[in-house]
């Protein structure tokens, strides 16, 4: 049974600090606006042809990564976002990305690893603290459930697993953003 809520990908801002970047800058825009509208092949290409010319270029890069994941492409945006890690081991977001594929996949051993280099590469990164929460939530799921199955009249553990599980369900998640909303 999987209650984990998909961790969030973020997308990698870069400033731009020249005219030159401008153009960069428009591609990622012509490439959102592709993907948007439903043309997703017409975006990999276009990334594609632009990684040709500026195959280091991490902001494009990046965006592949974003495009496939959005695709459900996620060995493909894993092998992007994992190359583009050790190519830019100091960005904290490709490793985020990897513990969001890595957590949807329920492999949340490889996601707490990548959220634990993501926050080595920037421990300033509130994204990455709030998955990590979430996946040592689900390893918490993941051994109560086990210890339940290993031992069913314990009344401890029965608890710890609703209130772990209760944190993932869709209802508490649909009221969430309702109550941050409305506090001052």
């Amino acid at each position: 049974m999987n209650h984990s809520k998909p961790l969030p990908v973020v997308v990698l801002s870069f400033a731009l600090a020249s005219a030159s970047l401008a153009v960069r800058a428009d591609d990622a825009g012509e490439v959102n606006r592709l993907h948007r509208a439903g043309q997703t092949a017409a975006a990999l290409q276009m990334l594609e042809r632009i990684l040709a010319s500026k195959p280091k270029d991490p902001q494009m890069r990046f965006l592949q990564g974003v495009v496939l994941a959005d695709s459900r492409r996620d060995a493909e945006a894993v092998a992007v976002f994992q190359k583009l890690s050790e190519d830019y081991p100091e960005l904290a977001e490709p490793y985020n990305n990897v513990a969001a594929l890595h957590a949807a996949a329920g492999s949340y051993d490889k996601a707490r690893a990548a959220l634990e280099q993501a926050l080595r590469a920037n421990p300033g990164y509130a994204t990455a603290y709030e998955n990590l929460g979430d996946v040592h939530a689900m390893l918490a799921s993941q051994s109560y459930a086990n210890a339940l199955r290993l031992e069913p009249g314990n009344p401890t553990v029965g608890p710890k697993l609703a209130l772990v599980r209760e944190m993932f369900s869709p209802r508490l998640r649909a009221a969430a953003p309702a109550a941050s909303a409305s506090t001052p």
